[in-house]
């Protein structure tokens, strides 16, 4: 089993390493399984590239790091980074200032080995402020549901929504066809409406895996319910026929 850690990042460098030592202080034992951590810098220009050439020399986990003189969308930014797995590797996202926690994958290898055959999994997730101090009453938990309609129902009624705290096999992001490159937001939960409407409701896994830092310059800063509305009536419209097929109604 071999995980792909995926963090496109721009202008983080006060934050980026952080996420990179949590990777590394991943703890496989007792289950048998390689990770890597790769990284997209997107026309970083506060050291983040010299950050990387030095991580990356140190002795752990391999950090591979690919750059770009200008910024790219956060879909495009991780397709590009999947298309230097494995094809047998199950990625995980990480955004550039979150914290994945120690056994994140082992939880994750050890629900994929107990789950043979599924493509996608989900955990639960709790959030941070700037100096990852815990922010009680802020945890995000995922829901059980019964088919991948009723999810679909939940999610375009606002009442649902998924973000880094999931793991995917390759060849399922493949199937569905990756990341939307051109959605300026939401293109995570883009992709997860796609393996829904693929038909596979994903694994819920009873473990934490990450913390989500809150902090002035959160990509997501500023997104409200109405924003969020918003960028559902986005993804519904590209899927319109299939979920309408399905009787999932459009977000009010």
């Amino acid at each position: 089993m071999h995980f792909t850690l995926i963090t496109p990042t721009h202008q983080r460098r006060e934050l980026l390493p952080e996420a990179v030592a949590s990777v590394r202080a991943s703890i496989s034992a007792p289950l048998d399984f390689s990770f890597e951590h790769l990284v997209y810098d997107n026309g970083s220009r506060d050291g983040t590239a010299a950050y990387l050439r030095e991580a990356a020399a140190r002795p752990g986990p391999p950090l591979r790091h690919w750059h770009s003189p200008g910024r790219l969308l956060a879909g495009r930014a991780r397709n590009l980074l999947i298309a230097e797995a494995a094809p047998d590797a199950w990625i995980v996202p990480l955004d550039d200032d979150d914290l994945m926690l120690q056994r994140t994958l082992y939880h994750y290898g050890a629900q994929i080995e107990a789950n043979a055959g599924r493509p996608w999994f989900v955990a639960d997730f709790l959030r941070v402020d700037e100096h990852g101090r815990y922010l009680p009453g802020e945890d995000y938990y995922a829901w059980q549901f019964d088919s991948p309609t009723a999810m679909l129902q939940a999610i375009f009624r606002a009442e649902h929504f998924i973000q880094g705290n999931v793991c995917y096999h390759r060849s399922f992001f493949d199937q569905v066809g990756g990341y939307d490159g051109e959605l300026a937001m939401a293109e995570d939960l883009d992709l997860y409406v796609r393996f829904l409407l693929a038909g596979e409701l994903p694994v819920l896994c009873p473990h934490i895996s990450h913390l989500h830092r809150f902090h002035a310059r959160n990509v997501s800063i500023g997104v409200d319910a109405d924003t969020h509305n918003a960028d559902l009536r986005v993804i519904y419209r590209k899927y319109a026929a299939q979920l309408q097929a399905l009787g999932v109604a459009a977000p009010g």
